[in-house]
Order: C-alpha cells, then structure tokens, then sequence
C-alpha cells in the first residue's frame, strides 16, 4: 500500500510537470526521528495518508518558465516548524515567479519539531543540503549558480533567514560529495519571520511583543561573511513580533548589506507585499538588466487633471511671526481637480535643506499632478527658507506648516471640501517637517496674530519621504552612524503626543540620511499603538524617486500613497 501511494504521488507530479527529489541517500538522514514526515498540509490532512510513506524531506523541481531570466527560489512554507502548511502560498508563489522566469523548487522539510534538539535543526539540515542540491543543478537547468533565492513565511521565514545567515556554520556533517558545494543563498524574502527577537526565540510568540532593554535579536543567526541581501515584510499587529525584522533589518544595514524592510499597519501573521519582493528582486538585477532610469518630472509634466489655481499668502501684511529680512515670502496654491473624486485634502511640500524649498520641484508637482490625476484637492506650500538667523532651522517653516494646515481647515467647507481630513506630505527636510506636523501638533510654535490660530492644526495623516534630521546622531546633517546604533534619541522637537497621526514612510535603503530615521519612527509608534506603514528600497540613496526604473518600487512609489490614502481620503 505505501509503495502504491508513493507510485500514484510522483505520478501526479509527472503529470504536473514536477519532479521530486529526496534530499538524504537511504540512511543518512542525520538527526532522524521516527515522528517526523515531511508532507505538506494537503497530503498529510488527506483522509488515507500514511507517514510512513513520507518521511524524507524533498524538494520538488517545479516545471520550468518558457523564458527564464536566469535565476531560481526555493519556497519555504511555514507552519511553526509543527507542519508545512502554506500550500496555497507556494502555489502563488510558484505560479508568479514562474511567469517572471524564475525556477521555482519547492522545500519540504521534516517536521514536527524535532525531540531533544533546537526547533529548527531539522529544517535547518534539510535546508542546507537543499540549497547545495539546487545549485548542482544549475547549469543543467539553465540558471546562475549564484542567483538563488528563497522565498519563505513564518517559521519557514525562520528557516529562510537561517540559510541567508549562517551559511558559513554546517547544520550537519558532511555526508557526501554534494556537501563540498557550497550552501549559502544570493538573497531572502522573508514574510513575517517567526522567532527571531529572544521573547520567542524558543518557538512561541514574542511574550513581551519584541520590546524591551532585554529583548533582543536571537544569537541563533551568525551574520556571516556570506549572508545576503534581504526584503522583510511583516504585519504591524504580528504578535510573532515586527520588531524582529526592524532588528535583523538595522545587522543587514550594519554589514552594509542591501535590504527592504516593509511594514504593513493592521496586519497581523501573514504574507504581504508580494509586488514589493518583485520590486525588490528587479532592482537588485535578480530578474535580469534593469531597465534605464526614467525622470519623474517627465513621467508627470501635465497640470491637465487640474481645474483651476488659487495662490494667496500665509500671513497678514506685517503679521509673520519671527520675521527675517534673509528669508522669502511663503505662500500656498490650492489645486483644484476638474474631476473632484474625494473631499480630502493634501498639503504637499518639498525639501532642501531648510535652506530652500520649491512647490514646482520633483518632489511636489509629481505628486500633486498624480493626486489630481485622483480626484484630490492638493495645497503646496512654499514655506520660509533660508534658514532663519538665530533660531533652530526648522522654526520658521513650522510656523508656516501650523497656519497653512489652519488655513486650510478654516477655507475646506467654503470649496465643497472636508475640514477634518486633510494630511501633510514632505521629503527630506519636508520629510521632518512632516514628522513634526504629525507628531507635535498640541504644541503651538508661534504666539497668535488672530482669531485664525484658534483653529485647529491637528492633521489626520502624514506621508514622509526619505525623512532627515530625526535621530541624534544625524541632528543637522548625514546620520553618522546610519540611524543603527542602539540607543539614539529622537531630535527634541518631537513630542509624540496624543493626536500624533498615522503615517507612511518611504525611505532610500542607502540614504545618509538615513532609513534608521524611518524604522526608528515606525518602532515608536507601534509601541504608541499608532499605524505606521514603511517601504525602505534596496540600493537606493537620497531622492530615490527623482530618476527611477520601471518596474522598482522607486518608479511606483505614489502608488504607496494612493493605496495608504484608501479609507482615509478615498
């Protein structure tokens, strides 16, 4: 009866066009233990199975692309290291990258856990030998020996981190000549990894939600010489905790090792974010050449979503609190769509040092023509700059954020618009000015020059690019240690007080002004229970979205706007 079940199972993957492969010879299995199979949900709920027909672990070639770009993953499910059970996942993924080129295998490693030994040994053996097995493979099958992926949830995110860490520490003995070939992987994603703060580490969930002096990154992962780039994605709300993959996130960067971390608000245990692993994948070259890079301002030129175009200053004549000759006269231009979609509000504004701003520039006329393009009201503020003499550079421009976001609120309902949605967009020192609108709006910045500052300047959300200035270590210029050491302050402009209100974050992962800035936002406030929505993007530095190419996430990146403003402006 097993030979029979064993015979009508490879048949189905013939049929199928996979091809099983066992990863042990007969008998040298190490750390065999008689409760283990190795079959995935699917095969081992079925009524009928017998595990004594699935016992050795396998991978499981799946049929080739019609056009491959060169490269292979191995898809990890996860399960708590209990069962593998992402069965439908796998077949997403399979069918995806498939069509993307890409050879997908498929890894079934033993579980349930293993008696006597560490959570994870077994798999860890199983996936070792796996990688080693793909990449003798290689040539005969078409791709790069050192374009091997994995792409893995959960515990299998565990595991998949294992193998982009410490390749260079045998999980077993040698036990053939398939183990002199060499077993790290070229790069990891890794989905709401399981385990990996010390609170968990054991194979629970996080029992302190990965916070705390004495909660840390599991010394499980070694961080070799030959661990790999990484994208992490990872549900706010994960009570396998996030903070798991912000801190596997601050090593990679640390090591100078390209990496994404994208955090998802709302979300709890899940795969999220498949688009970002292929944008992530096509701008490290793992799919192939990428492609040339396009301007922005020549992909969003026309102001023809725009209906009409209204300018009017942001202080009274002789009025502007802390007035300096040096610096220009700041004003706002509402933007009206022809085609108005939603009553919500965006304030948008650029950045430059605090020593210039410009509403035109690629990082506010894209944007505002994109939005209008939506169906949504846009106000740019040009706010003071250069910077003012004798005062924290960011002063004057605070002041003017206050009494735009009250002008605004005062005028919505005259324009047909909605006086309690309205949001606040920057980059760079946009980007802190963002922050500080968000975060700090309870504390007033200017004494009130009329009964306008009696408005309200509490926003509903905030969306920050690439945002400076916020950690200690990097208070007026480059952050000098890249936003990674333990123990830096926020800049004391920030209170994070009670209307602190969602946002989104977009960060270059090279950026010296750096992405640290961004992960340790999304940290606070997660610990404050506010949502936060972060992408940082591999290889891609200050202004990452001026020139870009297609298919990365630097040339979408507004669609991270569109879809975050879903619910809260449309």
């Amino acid at each position: 009866m097993k030979r029979i079940l064993t015979l009508l199972f490879l048949l189905v993957c013939i049929q199928a066009g996979a091809q099983k492969v066992y990863l042990w010879p007969d008998g040298k299995m190490p750390d065999a233990q008689t409760h283990q199979i190795a079959a995935m949900t699917d095969v081992s709920k079925a009524e009928g199975f017998q595990a004594d027909a699935w016992r050795r672990p396998y991978i499981e070639w799946m049929p080739a692309p019609a056009k491959g770009c060169g490269a292979c993953m191995i898809l990890i499910s996860g399960g708590s290291y209990k069962e593998t059970c992402d069965v439908n996942l796998v077949k997403m993924w399979n069918e995806e990258l498939t069509s993307l080129g890409v050879q997908c295998v498929n890894l079934v490693y033993r579980t349930p856990r293993p008696v006597g030994l560490p959570i994870y040994q077994s798999a860890w053996e199983d996936g070792q030998r796996a990688v080693r097995l793909v990449r003798k493979e290689a040539k005969k099958r078409g791709f790069d020996p050192e374009k091997i992926g994995v792409i893995a949830m959960s515990a299998g995110g565990h595991l998949g981190l294992l193998l982009g860490a410490n390749s260079q520490t045998p999980a077993y003995k040698r036990i053939d000549a398939v183990d002199d070939i060499p077993c790290h992987i070229n790069w990891a994603v890794l989905n709401a990894p399981a385990y990996v703060t010390t609170d968990g580490e054991a194979g629970s969930r996080a029992v302190y939600q990965g916070y705390g002096p004495d909660v840390k990154l599991s010394e499980v992962f070694k961080f070799d010489v030959k661990t790999c780039p990484m994208s992490l994605h990872h549900g706010q709300n994960d009570p396998y905790s996030p903070n798991g993959s912000t801190l596997v996130y601050r090593q990679l960067r640390r090591m100078g090792i390209p990496a994404e971390v994208h955090l998802y608000p709302g979300k709890r245990h899940g795969a999220f974010g498949f688009e970002r692993a292929v944008e992530f994948m096509t701008q490290m070259g793992y799919l192939g050449p990428v492609a040339p890079e396009e301007k922005l301002m020549d992909r969003f030129a026309s102001n023809d979503a725009r209906e009409k175009l209204v300018r009017e200053n942001v202080w009274p004549d002789g009025k502007t609190p802390d007035f300096r000759e040096n610096q220009c006269v700041p004003y706002i231009e509402w933007h009206f769509p022809k085609e108005l979609k939603t009553t919500a509000i965006q304030i948008v504004y650029s950045g430059g040092g605090y020593r210039e701003n410009n509403p035109d520039s690629f990082e506010a006329a894209p944007v505002r023509r994109y939005l209008n393009e939506k169906g949504m009201t846009v106000v740019t503020l040009k706010y003071r700059t250069p910077r003012p003499e004798g005062l924290s550079k960011h002063l004057t421009a605070w002041q003017d954020l206050q009494r735009t976001v009250r002008i605004v609120r005062s005028k919505a309902a005259s324009y047909g618009l909605d006086p309690d949605r309205i949001g606040i967009m920057g980059g760079s020192a946009g980007g802190h000015l963002t922050l500080l609108g968000t975060t700090s709006s309870r504390h007033s910045v200017y004494v009130g020059v009329d009964d306008l500052d009696k408005v309200s300047c509490k926003v509903q959300w905030g969306i920050g690019l690439y945002p400076a200035y916020i950690l200690s270590d990097g208070l007026d210029w480059h952050n000098t240690s890249g936003g990674n050491d333990e123990g830096l302050a926020f800049a004391p402009e920030f209170s994070f007080d009670k209307d602190t209100a969602p946002l989104l974050l977009i960060h270059g992962d090279a950026d010296p002004w750096a992405a640290g800035n961004s992960v340790a936002i999304w940290e606070k406030m997660r610990a404050m229970g506010v949502d936060c929505e972060v992408h940082t993007l591999a290889t891609r530095k200050h202004c990452f979205q001026k020139t870009a190419s297609p298919g990365t996430g630097s040339y979408t990146f507004m669609d991270r706007i569109a879809e975050f403003l879903q619910g809260k402006a449309f």
